[in-house]
């Protein structure tokens, strides 16, 4: 059995598009829309199979994302290097994405950068 995909409500569709294009080489399908419910998404591939749908539809909750909270906490990313995970926390620092921890090894050996990115989710980056 796999995780077949995993699914997120944003406001900004073309926004958050963009993001995992620019930052995560995700790759698109194209925009599916349901006119009669207003719905949209979109299927974003990532390298190994891994997908996520970003998906938007009117009169959602925007609520707040504190960051000690149930439920889904975070998307994480493998890069496979050290200097990769150094290079794209960088990178997003300098584009305006907060830096929550990191580049850092953690307590249980894995070396990662946490950053909050588009619409205040936050995105853990790994080697």
């Amino acid at each position: 059995m796999k995780i077949e995909h995993v699914a997120m409500y944003v406001n900004n569709l073309e926004g958050a598009k963009t993001f995992f294009e620019m930052y995560f080489n995700a790759k698109s399908n194209a925009l599916y829309h349901n006119r009669k419910t207003g719905f949209r998404s979109y299927f974003l591939s990532f390298d190994h199979g891994a997908r996520l749908e970003i998906m938007n539809k009117e009169q959602m909750d925007d609520l707040e994302k504190p960051l000690n909270r149930t439920g889904f906490a975070h998307l994480s990313f493998a890069l496979g290097s050290k200097e990769a995970v150094d290079a794209l926390t960088k990178k997003l620092k300098e584009d305006g994405y907060e830096v929550i921890s990191g580049p850092r090894t953690t307590g249980d050996g894995y070396y990662e950068s946490c950053i909050l990115g588009f619409e205040d989710n936050q995105i853990e980056i790994t080697v």
